[in-house]
């Protein structure tokens, strides 16, 4: 869930109009930062698109490793191997989006649409992400800064957060270092807009909260399963593998005063954080809410096979008629191909034989107390039957019944966790071109660089422009290849949509050649850098007064 690295390995902790208030796909069909290239000899405009751009054959197998230095050729990949959905399905209900949603930067998420209802209902909602201190703040980091600070200014509850012990743990940087980096990750988010006062910031060592659900969660994880997420081996330390559940807790924060619907802002390389955060939410939950047929238990793929039988069989009964059991089993054994998922339906269905099938909400009792179960069954009003591990209400809709389950819950001690939801931003392209590196200063440009540093790697950056001046006229440029178009998009331009387009239009169009379009960059990228630093220094002053210490006592 941390960021570290400069971008290409930034992950960190899911009316969409312009200013000018015209539609943003119908005015321009041309910006996109999602380095696919889509243009012939005719110049026509490619449209923004945040499916990953290039007509990939197929999908590439992707290792996504938080610690590493994961890069991602298709997003696509992504979407069809992680389920990861993709941001332009839920674009269109977000209330006043910020530039890096509606130019696909993001590009993904998970689970968004309930954080995007708070948004425009004016209901509670959060946003977290942290960042791992092992180096200086830089241009990647800048995108969920923006996304933090985008939130709160939407109404949402903010948190930035330092993660020093993930960077003691996983890096083994002593803690002085740790120290240094915390300050100046923590001014460039203040810098940019993050407000103390109305968000929150922490590390994880000085977060006694933090470091109590941790606690809770460890009982809910075990060795295999972070070994089959991360690949962690007998030589792993355990203070590494402390430090992931530690990054659970993080992401799960936000909800201990109360659930609320919380977005994590992440690079891709950072979901198998968000996966584990999400299963480790529901297994702290007292009850789960699911469909049932009937008294026995199923998985989903045999709730499914259920679900054809009842609504095969349910169009030719009577009002006063119902579904036997025993029915539904002749039904799927005379309609479906025999695998082993109709064998093992159809052995449970005869085994219940006479007993009626009949949709039902059903609460499984997954932690409760005995206090908390007997509550539950207080509560289900209508028709009900009871079990040992579960209770199947014939009344109330999944919705009503999971909100039920929720306020039981919370009114007997426990979390009512909310699963997490996450959003995805591409990494962005080295100035030297490929990925930007830590270990290439020319590839990247730090939130600290001096601003006239920051002009010459712009000046010195690799482009998407012809061989030479006279087939760039001919042919246009490659912007949709071009890692200063990138800085255009993603920084540069702002919230300024049609100079991001103009920009590409007159690249694609050969009438920008790369020396002025270089030359513009690197003077809006010094001018940045010099406010951004401004304001740090502004900031610096007021570190003190802020709920935060910056300065650990710890030793190694």
């Amino acid at each position: 869930m941390t960021s570290e690295t400069p971008a290409g390995d930034e992950g960190s902790l899911d009316d969409h109009s312009a200013a000018s208030g015209t539609d943003w796909r119908e005015r321009s069909k041309t910006l996109r930062s999602d380095g696919g290239e889509r243009i012939d000899d005719s110049r026509s405009s490619p449209e923004l698109r945040s499916d990953g751009g290039t007509e990939a054959e197929g999908p590439d197998d992707v290792a996504l490793d938080p610690w590493g230095s994961s890069t991602v050729s298709d997003y696509r990949t992504l979407f069809e191997q992680f389920g990861i959905e993709q941001f332009d399905e839920v674009l269109a209900d977000v209330p006043n989006p910020h530039y890096l949603l509606r130019r696909g930067v993001i590009f993904g998420h998970r689970d968004y649409r309930p954080v995007a209802r708070a948004m425009r209902e004016g209901e509670a909602f959060a946003a977290l992400s942290g960042f791992m201190p092992t180096g200086d703040p830089h241009i990647g980091h800048k995108l969920v800064f923006d996304e933090i600070i985008w939130h709160q200014q939407q109404g949402g509850d903010a948190y930035g957060l330092i993660a020093d012990l993930e960077a003691h743990s996983a890096r083994e940087l002593p803690w002085d270092e740790i120290d240094e980096h915390a300050t100046n990750y923590v001014l460039s988010l203040l810098a940019l807009g993050f407000d103390p006062e109305a968000g929150e910031l922490y590390r994880q060592s000085e977060n006694r909260a933090v470091q109590d659900l941790s606690f809770e969660l460890g009982a809910e994880a075990n060795f295999s399963e972070l070994q089959a997420i991360y690949d962690f081996d007998g030589e792993t330390d355990i203070s590494h593998m402390q430090s992931v559940v530690t990054q659970m807790a993080d992401i799960l924060y936000p909800q201990l005063e109360e659930p609320k619907p919380t977005v994590i802002p992440v690079g891709p390389d950072q979901d198998p954080h968000m996966r584990l955060a999400r299963d480790l939410a529901a297994r702290m939950r007292y009850f789960g809410v699911t469909r049932a047929y009937a008294s026995f238990a199923v998985t989903e793929t045999e709730r499914e096979l259920l679900g054809d039988a009842y609504e095969a069989l349910d169009a030719d009964l009577d009002e006063d008629e119902r579904i036997r059991c025993i029915e539904a089993a002749d039904w799927i054994e005379a309609e479906i191909v025999p695998d082993e998922v109709r064998q093992r339906v159809v052995e449970k269905l005869r085994s219940a034989g006479k007993e009626p099938l009949r949709p039902r909400t059903r609460f499984l009792d997954r932690n409760a107390t005995e206090a908390a179960f007997e509550a539950l069954i207080e509560a289900v009003d209508g028709e009900k039957r009871v079990y040992d591990e579960h209770i199947d209400s014939f009344d109330l809709d999944r919705e009503t019944a999971a909100e039920l389950a929720r306020e039981v819950e919370l009114a007997n001690g426990g979390y009512g966790f909310l699963p997490p939801s996450s959003i995805y931003h591409r990494f962005m392209t080295g100035l030297t071109g490929g990925k930007m590196s830590s270990s290439i200063p020319a590839s990247h440009i730090s939130l600290l660089d001096d601003p006239e540093d920051g002009y010459d790697k712009v000046k010195a950056a690799t482009t998407g422009g012809r061989e030479t001046a006279e087939k760039q006229r001919e042919l246009g440029g490659k912007a949709d290849e071009c890692p200063v178009y990138e800085l255009y998009a993603y920084l540069l331009a702002g919230d300024d949509d049609e100079f991001a387009k103009d920009v590409y239009d007159e690249c694609v169009g050969g009438e920008r050649l790369c020396g002025g379009c270089k030359e513009q960059a690197a003077e809006l990228m010094e001018q940045f850098l010099e406010d951004h630093q401004e304001k740090r220094d502004e900031w610096a002053d007021e570190l003190d007064e802020l709920d935060i210490d910056l300065d650990s006592d710890r030793k190694g």
